[in-house]
């Protein structure tokens, strides 16, 4: 009885170490090549996706410079405009430029939208502390000459800071 079990065993043994040999190489084959595929997949997928992302920045750039004030200022300076409605006419360009690129939050990181988030904010603030200061029926040239005398006391305007934010986020694509 022992010997025909040995016997058997005899048979059996290298069919079982084949048979796990087998398994583990076609495991270990399959890992390989299904980490192959998805490399494959993410690298076609940066090859779409890295254009679009750097339309996005582009896109935000233009924003941020379309709401520099000295650019607001030159596009919307009428001669029998008050300072009044030049400041709202600025504040609702603001506006509608943001809105106009919400969509691009999608593709750069979070903090440059907090940035670009921040910028418009920043911007709006300086607006309205500027306008507080001069008087809502004065032309509006003098609210136009508070606004670029402000500007030449600062460093940078909010949107030239997060101009070179992005500049710095794009480089690291490269």
């Amino acid at each position: 009885m022992l010997l025909a079990f040995l016997e058997i065993l005899k048979y059996i043994l290298p069919s079982v170490v084949v048979l796990l040999a087998s398994y583990f190489a076609m495991k270990a084959f399959f890992n390989n090549e299904q980490n192959k595929r998805k490399m494959d997949i993410r690298s076609s997928n940066q090859k779409l996706i890295t254009p679009i992302r750097l339309g996005a920045y582009e896109r935000l750039v233009m924003f941020l410079e379309r709401i520099q004030p000295e650019s607001m200022l030159m596009r919307l300076q009428q001669k029998d405009a008050t300072c009044k409605e030049l400041h709202a006419d600025m504040l609702s360009l603001i506006r509608a430029e943001f809105e106009h690129n919400l969509s691009q939050q999608v593709y750069v990181s979070t903090q440059a939208w907090e940035v670009i988030k921040s910028a418009k904010e920043n911007t709006v603030k300086m607006l309205n502390m500027v306008a507080a200061k001069t008087k809502p029926d004065a032309p509006s040239f003098e609210l136009s000459k508070a606004i670029l005398e402000f500007i030449m006391q600062t460093n940078k305007t909010p949107s030239a800071v997060a101009i070179d934010y992005l500049k710095n986020e794009v480089r690291q694509f490269f």
